[in-house]
Parts: structure tokens; sequence; C-alpha cells
């Protein structure tokens, strides 16, 4: 059965990689074991960029109506920094960036003075990057098959565990290819069916990065993202399975000031590496730099942006000494004070739309939660809750043994489940 979207078709034509490898990976040899047959199942659906108040105010009704049948949060707080990659790897390991290693989109590892920057595919790939224990490898460890179209470090062999079926990222393969697949995996014999099923889409991202977050581009998203979620329901249910579906975000989106974008202050690269970007800029010493001076000397000529030191960041945000689990995050951070950005190394334009800034100040960055099923109670809205707690609430759902201790708890999964140990 196939299912064709009414869509833009500049959103449908999204550009790619040259070469790209769409292939499905399988993992041969993999058995769901008798009693994880017997599991429920969970889509666990991503929107990049999805903010905590876009399904109302570009009325995606059929996210609306889905949620106002099960759960609905008034926001989602991401974890600091507000960014793609380690907010993603959040939802799905239950732990806050520097607890799992993954701190920024780009960053640097002094203690392999390698960078890691989520556009290298290579790095992307690398496990040796990923603290954690992600839900897909959780399952397989369990004897529960899990598959991915996308989600960030599902192409890395984490523990030695990949999701059992799952694609390398890319934007070649059709929405519609997606969403058959997704019905093919829900269709496999009870022994080689997938528990555990993650998908991502980053349209609204990229308009609301280009064209703003009041932008009838960003809307236009909005809407193409609620009509994919209309066809994965109805090719769920075309199989007879009763699924829950996890609607989630990484973080939101705000618009800032891209006209006038900070000058970044000189810096002494025979002393410090600097990492990160337009929202957030990390300097680590090298040996012998004298952090503290660099430090005092930044601070006084700082305008519209923060200098703090590594061990004096807010304890709010767990991204200092403390919670530095893997040494890599900056000795000195630059934070921009919204509406500000830095003019960062490469780019000439500043796009519009941003997100990274501190989710206590700023709320344009909350995220979106909605999730509905027969897992779920019935018209529920919650209040706003940290994002470290959806790794919970899917193990629950899935029966699963969490293997180390994470950052969240169980009581948003008990707000939020029928049925709840």
């Amino acid at each position: 059965m196939k299912y064709f979207l009414a869509i833009p078709l500049m959103l449908l034509f999204l550009s790619s990689y040259a070469q790209t490898d769409t292939t499905q990976q399988i993992i041969a040899g993999r058995k769901n074991s008798k009693a994880q047959q017997k599991k429920p199942y969970v889509i666990l659906i991503s929107s990049d960029a999805f903010r905590y108040d876009f399904a109302k105010k570009y009325n995606a009704q059929h996210l609306l109506a889905y949620s106002d049948s099960g759960v609905r949060a008034d926001a989602m707080i991401p974890s600091y920094p507000s960014l793609t990659f380690p907010n993603h790897y959040t939802l799905v390991t239950g732990m806050y960036p520097a607890h799992t290693g993954l701190v920024h989109n780009n960053f640097y590892d002094p203690a392999t003075k390698k960078h890691y920057d989520n556009s290298d595919k290579k790095a992307v790939a690398d496990s040796s990057w990923y603290g954690g224990t992600p839900l897909w490898v959780l399952a397989e460890k369990q004897q529960m098959l899990s598959a991915s179209f996308y989600w960030v470090a599902a192409e890395a062999p984490i523990q030695g565990t990949n999701p059992t079926y799952y694609y390398n990222y890319n934007k070649q393969i059709p929405i519609n290819t997606r969403i058959q697949k997704v019905g093919e995996w829900l269709r496999l014999p009870e022994a080689e069916r997938p528990h555990l099923i993650t998908f991502y889409m980053s349209n609204v991202d990229d308009a609301a990065h280009k064209y703003g977050p009041d932008s009838k581009e960003a809307g236009a998203a909005v809407q193409y993202v609620d009509s994919v979620v209309n066809e994965l329901v109805k090719v769920s249910k075309s199989t007879g399975l009763d699924v829950n579906f996890v609607f989630v975000s990484d973080h939101g989106m705000t618009r800032v000031d891209n006209e006038h974008p900070i000058q970044l202050p000189a810096i002494d690269t025979s002393k410090f590496v600097i990492a990160g970007d337009g929202i957030l800029v990390e300097l680590y010493a090298k040996p012998g730099a004298d952090i503290q001076s660099t430090y005092k000397a930044l601070k006084a000529q700082a305008k519209d942006y923060q200098v703090i030191l590594k061990q004096d960041m807010p304890a709010r945000l767990h991204y200092g000494s403390k919670d530095d689990k893997y040494n890599r995050i900056g000795d000195i951070l630059l934070k921009p004070d919204w509406p500000h950005v830095f003019k960062y190394i490469g780019k000439t334009n500043i796009n519009p739309g941003w997100h990274g800034f501190d989710p206590f100040l700023v709320k344009d960055v909350h995220a979106t939660f909605m999730a509905w099923g027969p897992a779920f109670k019935k018209h529920q809205q919650i209040k706003a809750f940290s994002n470290v707690n959806v790794y919970n609430i899917i193990t629950q759902i899935l029966g699963l043994i969490p293997q180390q201790q994470t950052d969240g708890n169980n009581k948003i999964a008990n707000e939020v489940l029928l049925n709840t140990k």
C-alpha cells in the first residue's frame, strides 16, 4: 500500500550529499525473544526545531487532534546548549550533554586532540564520541529489535550495537518511501519486527533557520510535518497493530538580530583551540596557556555576550566543570545574550532563525512533546518538563530495564502513562 502527500515541491526535492548511501542497513541474525514479541510498539518521531507553540501557531490540525486524544505538554525544556545533536542524543539516553560527551554540534576533545563536527559523516559514525546507552542499544541488548529512519548516533555502533534496521542519514530518500518502509517494518513476522522505531525530519529547522520562525516558509514546513505524521499513523493502523506515538523536537527557534552580528574577539590560537558556532564559542586551553588572564581580557571587552569560565557556568545548565564527564566543554565560554549571535568563522550570511540559547532565559527555544496510543492517558495537558525524562517514558512502555544511571526519573512517565511500575 502506498501513501502520497500533497506537499510543496520545494520541500520534497531536498538537497543531499553526493554519492549518498540510500540502502537499508540490516544487522543479520537478530530476533525478538519470545517475551519481547509480546511487548508494545513505539514510534519516536522528531521534527527538528518544532517550537513548543508551532502546532497551534500554524494550525497543525492532525498533531493537535492526536495529542488532544492523548498527552500534550505545555512545552519540553531542551538541555543546554539547545542544539540539534546534543538534544537528540539526550532524548534517547536520558542524560545531559555533558554526561554523554556529545556537548555541542561542533566541539573539541583535548584528550584525543580531535574535533567532532556534525557535518563530518566519519565523526558522526564513530562510536567513541558517544557515552550513555541509547534506547535502541538498550532494546537490542535485551533482545528487542529496533529500527531507525534517522536519528543522531544511530549510524554509530555504540557499545558495538546499531539498530537492527537503519539508514545512514541523507535527504535523497523521498518521504513516501520512508513512510512505506515503516509500514514494511511493522508487517514483518513477529520475530523480526521492530518494537522501537525512530523517525527524524529536518524540514522545520531548515525553513525556520533560513526564513525565520514567523515566516510563511516555516508555516509550510509545519504543515508538511503534520501531513507526514498523519500518514505514519495511517500506515501503522493499516498493519492492525496498536502503536504508541511519541512526537518530540530537539529545541525550538527564535528570531535573532542577524543584521548586527557580534564580531568574534581576537583569540591567540597558539594558546587556545576554538570550537563551537555563532551561539556558543568554546575556548580550549593548550598546555601552558594562561586561562585567567585571557578570561579577564575577554571579559573586559565583552559587549552583548558573556565570558564565563567553565567552573562558573550556572548549575541549572548542567554544563560546567562538575558535569563535564568527558572534559569536552571549553575552559572559557563565550555566550551571546539573546537576540545576538556571533559572526562565526566561514559564514558570510547569518540566518534570521537561531536556537542554542539558555532555555531558562529564552522560551522560544523550548521544544514540543506530544504522545498518544494505548499506553497513554487520554486528554492530558501537562506542564513543561525537561527532555531527560523522555527516556523513562519509552523504557516503561517497552518494559526495558535501564542499565545505568540517567538524569531523568519516572515522575513524568507516571503522569502520562496508564500502567506504570
